[in-house]
């Protein structure tokens, strides 16, 4: 029966037939309730009559229904229509059926490889679930426009018929369930034991799998004969015909893993179906990088046994090298599949926070565009252009399953590169936020959406809270960009030990576990997100200069490389069927100084990633550090007169602290293991390893014989240690677990140092060990530059958006003196200022600023 446009089943409106499926008759329907499409099919009455039938496949179908895998169609709704026929509701696929796709003959190893490799991954899920499909065939996959797999009719072989020597294309046996004896699947596609009538497990899917993925490979079934009970009998018997005597262009190790799951015995197939989606995904990005391998080179590969999975990846790797040497000698070549990107932004500023809706078409991101505050703006790409959304200025953190955001209000910068502000939470669709928690750094919504994850700054620490208030990691570093995986048992994030954003990608258990560390010695890092699935964790990095890359990485496994552009991108989110929201971020620090007898601000940005670290007495010198492409791997320290002559580079390093007599710069190695002084003139540099702790940016005491610096013992928190500039014998002189700070003030006299404190606020510490004391009146923005000539005030630079207020404070009273308030004369992208460096006389001052632009991209066919 046929039903006409408009009938009703349920809440759905019959819009269009689309075809046979299967065992009924397939629509295109409209979900009043929720106002989406869907598509719609409709069971014979027969199934209806059975009471038993009928419930083992709504029980299945539910099951079904909560597996939630981006290659498994979604099941919405199980129901009975008044003509009483039984339908399943379920998401509507524009694309394809596998069966469409083979009609038109085999296809190349590479996309045989792509669409099993995904079909494998929905298996491996809902057999991780407890749930064997056991009719799985050409016609029960759907691929989409966009090349993503969906695997449809989870549990319906239940409602099969029984085999009745019919045509090989038909459903087959199945009238009471999973007893042995019974006959379920489709001819030609089920497992030799499904065919000899016995019981079956996730491992018939797999032979299901082997067999499509040999149609696919040779354009040809494995066991095709004249009628239905012959091609059972070749099941349970015979060999089919070898895959490489069919196209020897197949790579061998893609023809060991169609023949081990074309193994008679289940146990001769994979011992779990995500060893074959491993193996699988493993030959596919392999094979992603290079031409398909020669007839010659597979047919002369020798068969193994039982493959390993470490072998099919080895046996992938020596496919790459063997493509690459086709190519050189001018065979001919498959194309290699390239990213598509579609842009979504267009204004010049930069981006915050970028997620994908629930929805998964609809785009969220903040952004500063061209100097204005920050704003929450959705946008698709099917549509570009963006809208602001009717909320307060804020940055967005993330999005929930319940199209609830978390959001930072009045955020700012704490360290050169995390803003943190007040959280709130405000439905998408507009209202008044509703505050949460003060100085949280990032945030991250529960897949159900009921709790959040948060990094939040206390004390100069930085925590992982799940849920708000159970601290699951502390460091004295900070932590950036946690994620949840999609079953909401591990948190990943990326921990920063220091000031940079370098560090190590890691996760924790949601519950409180043992932390682990995947990835290691990373320059930068900003950027993570969990694939679909949870199986691997993307992230964006760099071990050298600021050309970030994306990288995958699996636990227990090495990163691997995944995507890039020529100024670097960055990952923001993925989507359910793998698409990418990624930003192509071009990061520039730049110097701007007020110099001696100068009318107005003259720029003395040197490379790409420029900021001063001291200023001299008089105004003429500058020192600055290079941490950008321009720096090279272990960073770079110059020294630069500010009458604009050239930069002259001094050495290796970071950070770099001027002596009161101009004729030494106090700087420290990459890794921080030794404190290394540079001649500004004529001279040799010489070190001082630091034993047993870090070492990060030094100060010089006026007398030239002591630095201060900021020190790191392997478990403990930062202390500020004072040490003779001959000898290294460090001296704590504060308390541990201060605030990281690349500044360290030191009075006229040598006795009083102006730092941060732990509770990241103003104070001064007591060269000879003595108590720390607060700076009246001050706050953890305040950040103490240089101590006025007579030693009783203390200058503050303090960060306000993309201007910087210079104050004298009293260090008594806390009375306080604008001196002058700095303001970037471009404000798009401006990050922020970082801070002022003035002279004693505060004439003259130098300032680092950090420029960020930003485009937003969607990426399809990334792998």
């Amino acid at each position: 029966m046929t039903l006409a446009t408009g009938t009703r089943l349920g809440p759905y409106e019959i819009l269009s037939p689309i075809g046979a499926g299967g065992m009924g008759e397939v629509y295109r329907a409209r979900d009043a309730r929720l106002g989406r499409e869907v598509a719609v099919k409709v069971l014979p009455a027969e199934f209806s009559s059975d009471a038993q039938r009928r419930s083992r496949f709504e029980q299945e179908a539910r099951a079904a229904s909560a597996l939630n895998h981006p290659n498994i169609v979604t099941v919405y709704d199980v129901g009975t229509a008044e003509d009483h026929h039984l339908f399943v509701a379920m998401e509507l696929v524009e694309g394809r059926t596998l069966r469409e796709i083979l009609e038109a003959g085999r296809l190349p190893a590479s996309r045989t490889l792509d669409i099993g490799a995904q079909i494998a991954d929905g298996l491996a899920r809902a057999h991780g679930a407890g749930i064997v499909h056991r009719d799985l065939k050409p016609e029960n996959v759907m691929v989409s426009r966009e090349g993503f797999v969906k695997i449809l009719d989870f549990g319906l072989a239940k409602l099969s018929a029984p085999i009745d020597g019919g045509a090989s294309d038909l459903p087959t046996a199945a009238p009471r369930g999973t007893d042995p004896g019974t006959i379920m699947g489709t001819v030609g596609y089920m497992s030799p034991e499904q065919a000899a009538g016995r019981a079956v497990d996730f491992r018939s899917d797999q032979f299901s799998l082997g067999t499509i993925l040999y149609e696919r490979a040779t354009g040809k079934r494995p066991f095709q004969r004249e009628s239905a009970p012959q091609t059972l009998s070749a099941i349970i018997q015979d060999d089919p015909e070898p895959l490489g005597t069919l196209n020897p262009r197949t790579p061998a190790p893609l023809r060991w893993a169609i023949e081990r799951c074309l193994a008679k015995e289940p146990d001769e197939r994979f011992a779990s179906t995500k060893d074959l989606a491993r193996d699988l995904k493993s030959l596919r990005d392999h094979l992603s990088e290079a031409s398909q391998v020669s007839g010659e080179t597979a047919a002369g590969a020798v068969r193994p046994g039982r493959v390993p999975g470490a072998f099919v990846a080895a046996a992938a790797a020596a496919v790459v090298l063997a493509a690459a040497a086709a190519a050189i000698v001018g065979r001919k070549t498959a194309p290699i599949r390239v990213p598509v990107f579609h842009r979504l932004t267009f204004e010049r500023g930069s981006i915050g926070g970028a997620r994908f809706a629930p929805d998964g078409q609809t785009v969220l991101y903040s952004a500063t565009w061209n100097g204005i505050p920050s704003k929450i703006f959705s946008t698709r790409a099917t549509s570009p252009g963006s809208s602001a959304l009717s909320l307060p200025d804020a940055l967005l953190f993330s999005v929930s399953s319940q199209n609830e955001l978390a959001i930072a209000i009045d955020a700012k910068l704490q360290n050169s590169f995390q803003p943190a502000g007040t959280l709130a939470r405000v439905p998408m669709a507009g209202g008044t936020p509703r505050q949460i928690l003060e100085n949280v750094a990032e945030a991250e919504w529960s897949p159900d959406g009921a709790q959040l994850a948060v990094v939040h700054n206390v004390s100069g620490k930085s925590r992982l809270e799940y849920p708000i208030g159970k601290v699951l990691y502390e460091t004295g570093g900070w932590i950036g960009h946690i994620r949840i995986s999609p079953d909401g048992r591990t948190i990943a994030f990326l921990d920063h030990p220091a000031s940079s954003d370098g560090g190590t990608v890691s996760t924790i258990d949601a519950g409180g576990g043992k932390k682990r560390d995947l990835s290691t010695d990373w320059l930068s890092l900003e950027g993570i997100a969990w694939a679909p699935g949870g199986g691997e964790i993307f992230f964006t990095g760099t071990r050298t200069g600021l050309a970030w890359k994306i990288y995958g990485v699996r636990p227990g496994g090495p990163e691997r490389f995944v995507l890039s552009a020529p100024s670097g991108m960055l990952i923001r989110d993925v989507a359910r069927d793998g698409r990418m929201l990624v930003s192509q971020d071009e990061w520039r620090a730049g110097i701007s100084a007020q110099v001696p007898g100068g009318d107005g601000e003259r720029d003395l940005s040197n490379l790409d990633y420029s900021q001063v670290r001291d200023i001299s007495a008089d105004g003429s010198v500058i020192t600055l550090d290079e941490s950008g492409e321009g720096g090279g791997e272990k960073g770079a320290v110059y020294l630069r007169k500010t009458d604009g002559s050239p930069a002259v580079r001094l050495g290796e390093g970071n950070g770099a602290s001027l002596s009161a007599d101009g004729a030494w710069a106090a700087s420290t190695n990459y890794d921080g293991t030794a404190i290394v002084f540079y001649p500004t003139g004529p001279g040799q540099a010489r070190s001082l390893p630091c034993k047993g702790m870090n070492c990060y940016f030094p100060t010089f005491f006026p007398d030239g014989r002591r630095i201060a610096f900021l020190g790191v013992e392997t478990g403990r928190g930062p202390k500020i240690f004072v040490t003779p500039v001959d000898a290294m014998a460090p001296k704590a002189i504060s308390p541990e677990g201060v605030a990281f700070t690349t500044v360290y003030a030191v009075s006229p006299d040598g006795r009083r140092i102006a730092a941060l404190g732990v509770d990241a606020k103003p104070a001064i510490f007591s060269a000879d060990g003595a108590p720390p004391r607060p700076i009246p009146d001050t706050d953890v923005l305040d950040i103490p530059m240089r101590w006025t000539p007579d030693g009783s005030s203390v200058y503050i630079s303090r960060a306000n958006g993309s201007k910087t207020v210079l104050s004298k404070i009293d260090v008594a009273s806390g009375r306080r003196t604008i001196v002058r308030e700095v303001k970037a004369a471009d404000p798009a992208g401006v990050q922020g200022i970082l801070r002022v460096y003035p002279t004693p006389d505060a004439r003259s001052f130098a300032y680092s600023y950090v420029r960020v632009l930003s485009t937003l991209f969607e990426v399809e066919g990334v792998r």
